[in-house]
């Protein structure tokens, strides 16, 4: 072990005790996430509980020049807690604290740690939600801050960056700041808060996070429709997009994921059909309103088999399918890993992104269903990576594929995944030279000893 790492862990106990360690097992579980990327120990795992302990340790951090990388609940799908240069994995699974719930203005501040569903349980009763759903209930407020997260129903509710209306932030230096309020605008200054939400833990370790609630609606309605093609589904999707209905949630499952979906979640009374899952949300007049409307469009593009839910365990059961569709992808052939796609383009271009990535899946030979977020343009390939020597590298020659056609349609390498490890090689080309000289530029004011989260985002 490093000196500089001996003489952080003595200092570091003073005001941590026994939650700095070098434990082998839990170096091990803070060595990846739910990715591909090839895990790295981390020398010592630190387990915080308050901003002032982050600060503390990362000054220490800054000191030694010693690499630390922040680590939520674990569930990256692009190997953003793999601490590639080893060092300090940064804990914060412990900050679970609801700090304060403003009811009137619709508000609350946490600590970093808490998942979505703790704060969704410690709000029930005040008849608010925190409604970003990232698909799984143990990604922690903080993570899916960096990480710009999203999910089933930011068509209606936003991202996270519509959503994060202020932070506190520990800086690589252990200079600890606040940035944003509790207001929904404000035209002072540069707007930090945009800066570190998405920001991957390179610039910064956040410890809270102020968000935006919203009223629990007065109903909620769920439906699913099938689809003889995949084409039908998707211009059923652009349709509904194109004439403002709004529905909360849109997701779209071709026929390989609907019958890994059928098998893993027992789902009944469907068939492995291309399918679109619908959710709707308002007063129970709208609701049906927007419902019928959905229908409508959606057998005008040869839809049949439309089964409507409205009691709560009905939907609940439909979209914990939904939500479970990774692990659906993954038991299609156990012991296979898996390479999670997440391009995003616009609507209008939506059908020749989809129906293009069919066409390479085929061509690939691969197994890798297709389901997306479609209305707003973001959709999934869970590439199954064959055994084979040559298994891996054809995984990624199609992931390549999809990005690089997202890319020429005017989309992004990843709707709400993030960079990480492993879209840093598109970001060039995405954004542009002069544009990442002047991120990586960011990253040197605030990082100069390059400690945060090192290797992600940028190639070097």
């Amino acid at each position: 072990m490093p000196d500089s790492i001996q003489t952080i862990i003595a200092t570091a106990k003073d005001f941590l005790g026994e939650r700095i360690t070098t434990n082998a097992a839990l170096r091990d579980h803070h060595s990846h996430g739910q990715d591909t990327h090839p895990p790295v120990l981390p020398d010592a795992v630190v387990f915080i509980e308050t901003t002032e302990e982050a600060a503390r340790l990362l000054a220490l951090c800054h000191q030694y020049n010693v690499p630390v990388t922040p680590y939520g609940a674990g569930t990256s799908l692009e190997g953003h807690v793999t601490p590639v240069r080893g060092g300090i994995s940064l804990d914060l699974s412990r900050m679970t604290e609801v700090l304060s719930v403003n009811q009137p203005d619709m508000d609350c501040r946490v600590q970093a740690g808490i998942t979505r569903e703790q704060l969704n349980t410690h709000l029930r009763d005040t008849g608010l939600f925190f409604p970003v759903d990232p698909g799984t209930s143990v990604c922690t407020i903080g993570g899916m801050s960096a990480t710009r997260a999203s999910g089933t129903n930011a068509v209606r509710y936003g991202t996270m960056r519509e959503n994060v209306l202020g932070l506190t932030v520990a800086l690589a230096d252990g200079r600890v700041i606040t940035t944003g309020g509790r207001v929904r605008k404000s035209a002072t200054g540069y707007d930090l808060t945009r800066l570190f939400v998405g920001s991957e833990g390179t610039l910064g370790v956040i410890t809270e996070v102020q968000l935006r609630l919203y009223g629990i609606p007065e109903a909620m309605s769920s439906a699913v429709c099938q689809f003889p093609t995949l084409k039908d589904a998707v211009e059923t999707a652009i349709s509904i997009m194109q004439l403002g209905i709004p529905v909360a949630r849109m997701e779209l499952l071709d026929d390989v994921q609907m019958a890994a979906c059928i098998a893993y979640s027992k789902l009944e009374n469907l068939r492995p059909d291309h399918s679109i899952f619908f959710e709707f949300h308002g007063t129970n007049s709208a609701v049906t309103e927007q419902a019928h409307l959905t229908e409508e469009i959606a057998r005008e593009n040869s839809a049949f088999g439309f089964a409507w839910a409205t009691d709560p365990t009905e939907r609940n059961k439909l979209w914990q399918a939904r939500h479970d569709a990774l692990w659906a992808c993954r038991a299609l052939k156990p012991g296979y890993d898996s390479i999670a796609t997440d391009v995003i383009v616009p609507i209008s271009r939506l059908d020749e992104a989809i129906l293009g990535t069919q066409a390479d899946i085929a061509a690939s030979g691969l197994i890798a269903p297709i389901v997306g977020h479609v209305g707003d343009g973001n959709f999934h390939t869970v590439i199954l990576v064959p055994p084979e020597l040559d298994g891996l590298a054809r995984a990624w020659e199609l992931d390549k594929k999809i990005v690089s056609r997202a890319l020429d349609l005017g989309g992004s390498c990843s709707g709400e995944h993030g960079v990480g490890l492993g879209k840093r090689e598109f970001l060039e080309r995405e954004h542009g030279a002069e544009t990442l000289a002047v991120m990586r530029s960011l990253k040197t004011v605030l990082d100069p000893h390059g400690i945060m989260n090192p290797g992600k985002i940028f190639m070097n």
